[in-house]
């Protein structure tokens, strides 16, 4: 009995650890490719800057799963950013190591470029040219919001 509560307490210590996520005044690194910094939390705000892989930054604030950063090199833009986007550790900006766009795709979904292939051979029939396609579309901020408000969707903010 007591064993189990020890694990218990351990586990649920672990937990908490784990999901205090970023601090105000942490420095962080931004570990995404590029992305736009947002003058609100929301998916909508203005653009403010622009982070890229390997940036330094200090955090401001966070709400949720955003996180108000300042870069601490270059335009020391401020703004919103996932905390996806970020990493307490520091990463390498000028790794002799490259990935390519498409490693990274498949990353993010959880695949290597194995297991595309052999999804590939077991679904001969499967057009992949189309879905590369696809997912080469590149919709702007502008537009989506465009879209979003001729069709009075919520806009993810409220």
């Amino acid at each position: 009995m007591k064993k189990r509560i020890l694990l218990l307490l351990i586990a649920f210590c672990s937990i908490s650890v784990f999901a205090a996520g970023f601090k105000s005044g942490q420095t962080v690194y931004v570990k995404a490719k590029s992305v736009q910094l947002k003058s609100t939390e929301g998916s909508f705000g203005s653009n403010t800057g622009l982070a890229v892989y390997g940036d330094t930054a200090k955090v401001l604030s966070v709400s949720g799963k955003k996180v108000k950063i300042q870069l601490s090199t270059g335009s020391k833009a401020t703004g919103w950013i996932a905390d996806g986007s970020l990493s307490a550790k520091k990463v390498k900006k000028d790794s002799k190591v490259s990935t390519s766009d498409k490693e990274l795709a498949l990353a993010g979904k959880g695949m290597t470029e194995e297991m595309e292939n052999a999804y590939k051979a077991s679904n001969p029939n499967l057009n992949f040219k189309l879905i590369d396609a696809i997912e080469a579309i590149i919709i702007s901020d502008s537009e989506v919001e465009k879209f979003m408000k001729e069709g009075h969707l919520n806009l993810g903010d409220e």
